[in-house]
């Protein structure tokens, strides 16, 4: 058990290549003086690294090989899937102009049975409406991002939320708004793509964009499992914002086409008027969709994570080992008190999903600070595991975050008990 590869700024993900070959990501985020861009490395055996691509836009979120080929999501603004040529070293547009600057960002890639590419399409927004708490975020420093697009037709109730700017103006905004924009009740907003809070898919070579599936707030993690299904990692709706949701889990998913995850006036199956998403008042939030009856039912989820545990890439067990056929879910941890009031930490480890009944089971703890992707070896007989680093949010709401503080573990089965 060691810290295979050290001295990472920021990095979010991994890719294995059929012969062992290991590749990393650098989100390109530059707290702490980073340097600015993200970063494709190549891993060699000792660790050390070579930079394969730079100057990506921040942030580099996804990682896959495919073909002698790595497949880059970069979060943007705007966001972009590209492909790497490890032959030529040339690295090919796939999808450009993607949505952003928001929130979320364009995600992972995972490659279907049919030889498509899935990706997920983070939300700009908490629950729909852009609100200060975007001027809070350390990616963002303003609050005139981009607003969110529908993946489905929606009417609008017209709710506005009125707030008073960092400069002291009352400013009011309504949900799928610029900011400063209002909607007036009974809007109707047709379906777009791209879109935002979705799945979406496309041919290997980007043509043929289309949408999978709507209203899955923050797809961050996707995997196929071996009987086909897709199935993803969301992020519950935080206590932020105009439309602050509490006690909000983050959730699994299986991602079905033509499907609606609730997003964003459902959590996890649950209306966001639920007793279980109220505020310790007893202040429910309001939809902001009329149409509900027009949109598929809000899908419900395999499991729920707990609160804040921030869920991401997850990876299968492989056949030879116990417990094979289970999934091993990365959980970056909390962000408090950012995305919700102080309180204890949660996440920053590792957990083993049963799916065959959708349970959560712990697994053994190690020094990292907040994993953010896992991987098995060709010859299952390591883990690794993506540490994001040193990332902390003050009382202010300030991040405290160490550069070169990343790395990649590389970690026995046997001491992660899961050898047969």
């Amino acid at each position: 058990m060691r810290a295979f590869v050290t001295e990472l700024n920021f990095p979010t993900s991994l890719a294995l290549a059929p012969d062992g070959q290991v590749y990393v990501a650098e989100s390109g985020l530059p707290f702490d003086h980073a340097p600015k861009g993200g970063r494709v490395l190549r891993v060699n055996e000792d660790g050390s690294v070579a930079e394969l691509l730079k100057d990506l836009r921040q942030p580099v979120n996804g990682l896959v090989w495919h073909d002698n080929s790595l497949i880059i999501s970069e979060g943007g603004f705007p966001g972009r899937i590209s492909r790497l040529d490890l032959a030529t070293g040339q690295r090919h547009t796939l999808l450009d102009d993607l949505p952003g600057f928001g929130n979320y960002h364009t995600n992972m890639v995972a490659i279907g049975p049919d030889h498509k590419i899935y990706f997920g399409q983070g939300a700009m927004t908490n629950s729909g409406v852009i609100g200060t708490d975007s001027n809070d975020l350390a990616w963002l420093r303003e609050i005139k991002h981009a607003a969110d697009i529908p993946g489905y037709d929606i009417r609008l109730n017209g709710q506005v939320a009125t707030i008073t700017d960092p400069e002291g103006k009352q400013v009011s905004t309504s949900a799928f708004a610029r900011y400063g924009h209002v909607h007036a009740a009974d809007t109707r907003m047709a379906a777009q793509l791209p879109c935002t809070a979705s799945v979406m898919r496309c041919n290997l070579d980007g043509s043929d964009l289309e949408l999978v599936a709507w209203g899955i707030r923050n797809a961050y993690g996707l995997l196929f499992l071996p009987d086909g299904r897709l199935i993803a990692t969301e992020q519950g709706t935080d206590v932020r914002g105009v439309r602050p949701v509490w006690n909000c889990p983050d959730f699994l998913f299986e991602i079905k086409p033509g499907a609606w995850y609730g997003w964003p006036d459902y959590q996890g199956g649950k209306p966001i008027s639920s007793p279980a998403y109220r505020s310790p008042d007893g202040k429910a939030q309001e939809f902001v969709l009329t149409n509900h009856a027009e949109l598929p039912p809000p899908e419900s989820p395999l499991l729920a994570f707990d609160v804040n545990a921030c869920a991401v890439k997850m990876a299968l067990i492989p056949g030879k080992l116990s417990h094979a056929g289970d999934l091993l879910v990365a959980q970056f941890g909390d962000e408090r008190p950012m995305t919700g009031p102080p309180g204890p930490r949660v996440g920053r480890n590792l957990v083993r999903v049963n799916t065959r009944d959708w349970s959560l089971h712990t697994m053994p703890q190690l020094p990292w600070y907040r994993p953010i992707d896992v991987a098995f070896s060709a010859d299952a007989a390591f883990v690794y595991v993506v540490d994001f680093g040193d990332f902390e949010f003050t009382a202010k709401k300030d991040i405290i975050a160490r550069a070169g503080s990343g790395g990649v573990w590389k970690i026995p089965v046997d001491f992660m008990e899961l050898r047969s």
